[in-house]
This record gives structure tokens, C-alpha cells and sequence, in this order.
């Protein structure tokens, strides 16, 4: 069995190369551009005959290899898009300090350690969307890079905590909160985040070595109710578990995977605009 450390330093270097080779994807443009002349042509006379509605153009080419977003989608399973699709998502949405290359250095930690454990990765992405408002909370921004608000529950004050370990101060609220704040993305953020969704699916007899280990990581950072462990195969079983209230959380990360897989062309692109209002309580 491969130990923790080799399991971290292994995602991390596996990251790096998937994040720069993912990002020249999202990036690729034509070297030359080629100007044609404006042409004016003749409006069509007006006509009382109803316009036949405009087609919805299909999916992406290569989505026929993805499997599909099932209402009730599996967290363990192959991922249900792609680097690329997540890149293009949250690079014009995300706040302004994270650059493209930040972007998929993030989203490459994702997949290189979410393929390592066998989980939906791209379905977790669609998670910390939804929790981090694309990047721009509070939590989500560097010192914090608290992917998913692991460990914000709600509690704040106005003055400084006597001990700060496990608070930081809200500069968009304007006050100290309670939450865990990660000191990186590929060995700490997105281990603690995939950590904690497979232990909500997967009990220990359940899980490989891999997952065992990736649950351990996650679990020493914030522990989890024993009865909730794999209560949550899918992603609806999150409801009211992964944070309060919680009713349709699920529902909403379903929806915005399927936008961050189709973009704005074919599905709706509403979206929280900021973080989710959801928070931890104690034991989940």
C-alpha cells in the first residue's frame, strides 16, 4: 500500500502536467485570421407566416463518450466531463486572483486524484461551484481555498476569537467566521474535498486502498459522524447531510454540472452568483 504521502506527492505531480496540458486545450485559437467584405443584403419583406424556432444546437463533439448526468447521479463512477468543459466554466467566472493557469491547476488536481480514487470528479467540481459561487467567496480565495465549506457552520462574531485556529476574518462580511482554511489546492483543498464526499458514499468496507486512504486525509482535517458514513451513494443523499438546510442541494449541483458540461448554447446558464448559503453543522 502506497503511504499518504507518496499518494499526495503522486496526485500533485500528476496534477501539474494535466493542468498545463489542459489549459493549452481550453486556450487554442487560430494563428491567422482571414477578413472577408461586408456584404449588404436585401431585407425580407415583411410577413404575417410565424418564423419555424431557431434549433438547439447539440452537444459538444466527444460527449457521446461521457456518461450521462443522471438526475440521481453516483459519486463514485467515471467522471461526467471534462477538464476542458470545467476550465472553460470557471475561468470567466471565477474571481479576478485566479488566472487561467490557476484554473487548471485546480481542475487538474481533480481529475488527476479523482481518477486515482474512482470518483466523479467533474460531478465534484459542479459541487464546489455551487458551494464557492465560481471561485469568488470568501472561503473559496486564497489563504482559505475551502472548495466545498468544509467546516463553516455558520458560527461568527465581531470581535477576534482568542484562539484564531479554525476562524478567519470575512473581509466580504466584515467578520470573523468559523471554517477551515487550506494552505493548497492539489495536496490539502481538493484531497480534503474528494476525501469527504467518497467517505459520505462508501464505508470502509466498501472502499478500496486508494479511497481508504484518501477518507483517512480527509477525515483528519474534519471528522464525520460514523452514521454518516456511506449514507450517500449518490449525490441526492447529500440533501440536509453535507450541509443545513440542504433540501435541494443535490438538485442544484446536478443542474450545474449539466450547464458546466453543455454551456451557455444548449442549457440555461442561471447560476448562484454568490457562494451557497448552506453551512456545516457539528458531525457532518
Amino acid at each position: 500500500m502506497i503511504t499518504r504521502r507518496q499518494f499526495l506527492k503522486a496526485s500533485a505531480a500528476a496534477c501539474a502536467a494535466s493542468a498545463i496540458a489542459a489549459v493549452s486545450r481550453a486556450s487554442e485559437r487560430s494563428s491567422y485570421q482571414v477578413y472577408l467584405p461586408l456584404v449588404h443584403a436585401p431585407s425580407a419583406p415583411p410577413t404575417d407566416t410565424p418564423l419555424p424556432p431557431t434549433s438547439v444546437p447539440p452537444p459538444p463533439p466527444g460527449d457521446d463518450s461521457l456518461p450521462q448526468i443522471l438526475d440521481d447521479a453516483p459519486i463514485v463512477g467515471p467522471a461526467t466531463g471534462t477538464d476542458v468543459m470545467a476550465i472553460n466554466w470557471f475561468v470567466p467566472r471565477a474571481d479576478r486572483s485566479y488566472t487561467a493557469f490557476d484554473i487548471g491547476a485546480i481542475v487538474g488536481a481533480y481529475r488527476s486524484i479523482g481518477e486515482m480514487v474512482g470518483i466523479d470528479w467533474f460531478l465534484a467540481l459542479a459541487q464546489m461551484a455551487h458551494e464557492t459561487g465560481h471561485l469568488t467567496s470568501f472561503w473559496s480565495l486564497r489563504p482559505q481555498r475551502n472548495p466545498a465549506g468544509i467546516g463553516v457552520t455558520g458560527e461568527w462574531r465581531a470581535d477576534p476569537p482568542p484562539d484564531r485556529e479554525g476562524w478567519a476574518y470575512n473581509t466580504q462580511r466584515q467578520r470573523w467566521e468559523r471554517g477551515i482554511s487550506f494552505p493548497t489546492w492539489a495536496e490539502h483543498a481538493v484531497p480534503a474535498h474528494l476525501g469527504r464526499l467518497l467517505a459520505y458514499a462508501l464505508t470502509d468496507a466498501q472502499a478500496n486502498d486508494a479511497q481508504r486512504e484518501l477518507i483517512a486525509t480527509a477525515l483528519a482535517v474534519r471528522p464525520l459522524s460514523p452514521t454518516l458514513r456511506g449514507v450517500a451513494p449518490t449525490i441526492l443523499g447529500l440533501n440536509g447531510r453535507w450541509a443545513v438546510p440542504g433540501t435541494t442541494y443535490g438538485q442544484s449541483i446536478v443542474a450545474l454540472a449539466r450547464r458546466m458540461r453543455y454551456g451557455p448554447a444548449t442549457l440555461d446558464l442561471s447560476a448562484p452568483a454568490d457562494e451557497d448559503g448552506d453551512v456545516m453543522h457539528e458531525g457532518s
